[in-house]
């Protein structure tokens, strides 16, 4: 019993540590284009990005839900050793590519991190397919969708201010990004503050402290806070990243960018889909520098940026594996 009671207690801590990093590595999604138009100071953006994601993380648990039942065919087969083993593949994929400045996807590696866990514990059976397939087309379709969208939503702003000057539209829309970067900080805590909540519930449930998949309030505010405070801590290397070597924002297409992402992250968790905000602000970033002109996006970058993408589910995948299989020794 006591060892049972260790394990949930290292899930939560391992949850919420995830959730810690996935704040200061992803910090950048909401303040990059506001820090690198230099509309907002840097330590002024990172505390109102912090408020605003515990308050975005706590409106809602469909994310979680989705998380915590949608991968794994039923809670019954999956212990403590695999949540363990999924929590330790994220965090040190997430570690490696915030030390190497990748903006890379938290989602994603949280998802590799559980399939490969479970895949080493109980075989394929133990996955929910459908609801992996779901969840992976949302990841894959958001930077899609968040191309075009920012594509169009830059084309309009050409179209209504274009006959103004150049320096009284940036004036005017620097002090904007304010309101366009908080609605992004609260839209990342609305869906990325969630992913550990439906771990952690996931846990609960399966070890028979929560009798259905409900999303205790304990576990809200813990999660919310974690990432408050991994969003206070700043993610300097990533932000540099995503606010400039993408392409050269001014405070319209950093506006553009912030409102596009945004509103493509809030109709996900709207919709009760994870999806990554790194994959879905860079895209929004690629959209409205492509609207400005095509080669004015580097496309070097975002080529590099795509493959750790694409390297990401696997990498965890292995790494939860081989953490299930040293946890299972141990335990």
């Amino acid at each position: 019993m006591a060892e049972f009671q260790f394990l949930i207690f290292t899930v939560i801590i391992l949850a919420l540590l995830f959730d810690f990093i996935n704040g200061f590595h992803d910090t950048a999604n909401a303040i990059a284009t506001s820090v690198s138009t230099r509309a907002l100071h840097p330590s002024t953006a990172i505390l109102m990005a912090a408020g605003l994601n515990f308050l975005g993380a706590m409106i809602s648990t469909g994310v979680a839900k989705t998380i915590g039942g949608d991968i794994v065919s039923s809670a019954n087969i999956v212990d403590e050793k695999v949540i363990i083993a999924a929590l330790i593949g994220a965090i040190i994929w997430n570690l490696a590519t915030w030390y190497f400045g990748i903006p890379s996807s938290s989602s994603h590696a949280l998802v590799g991190g559980l399939v490969g866990a479970v895949l080493i514990s109980v075989g394929a059976s133990g996955l929910n397919w459908n609801g992996i397939g779901k969840i992976v087309a949302a990841l894959i379709l958001s930077p899609l969708v968040a191309i075009v969208t920012g594509i169009v939503m830059m084309n309009l702003m050409f179209i209504f201010f274009g006959r103004f000057s150049p320096h009284a539209v940036n004036q005017n829309f620097k002090r904007m990004q304010i309101l366009s970067a908080a609605a992004m900080s609260f839209s990342h805590g609305s869906n990325d503050a969630q992913k550990s909540m439906g771990i952690i519930t996931l846990a609960l449930f399966s070890g028979g402290f929560i009798s259905e998949f409900e999303v205790p309030t304990f576990v809200k505010i813990l999660c919310a806070t974690a990432m408050a405070f991994g969003t206070a801590m700043g993610g300097w290397r990533i932000i540099k990243t995503v606010g400039g070597k993408i392409f050269k924002l001014e405070p319209i297409s950093g506006f553009s960018a912030d409102l596009n992402s945004a509103a493509v992250v809030f109709s996900a968790t709207l919709l009760h889909l994870p999806v990554s905000t790194t994959h879905v602000v860079s895209g929004s970033i690629m959209g409205v520098g492509t609207a400005k002109r095509v080669n004015a996006v580097h496309w070097g970058v975002a080529q590099d940026m795509v493959k750790a993408w694409v390297m990401t589910i696997p990498i965890t995948a292995a790494i939860g594996a081989a953490a299930f299989l040293a946890t299972d020794f141990v335990f």
